[in-house]
């Protein structure tokens, strides 16, 4: 839940071998990219705000795939996994 993301996050930072550098986020998969822009937007709140509150940067915004990440670029991702859109669908096993 994100009322607790402050709190893990404080745990993370107190841990030495630890670097806490940003958020990642797997959205649903949809059929309409549009219909995760609010998964990549909150996402991009939650960063923002847990940035200011630990009063250090998050740099590292993780979130949109092949089939998305335009979406998650236009919502500020610094990140993308885009491996099926480069080397193409899996096979099924």
């Amino acid at each position: 839940h994100a009322d607790e993301l402050p709190a893990l996050a404080e745990a993370v930072l107190a841990l030495a071998h630890l670097d806490l550098r940003g958020l990642m986020t797997i959205p649903p998969l949809l059929n309409n990219p549009e219909d995760v822009r609010p998964c990549f937007r909150r996402l991009r709140e939650l960063r923002d705000g847990l940035s200011a509150h630990l009063g250090c940067p998050l740099a590292i915004l993780s979130m949109g795939m092949s089939h998305d990440f335009e979406v998650a670029i236009e919502e500020g991702a610094t990140q993308v996994r885009i491996g099926s859109a480069v080397f193409g669908e899996r096979e099924a096993k």
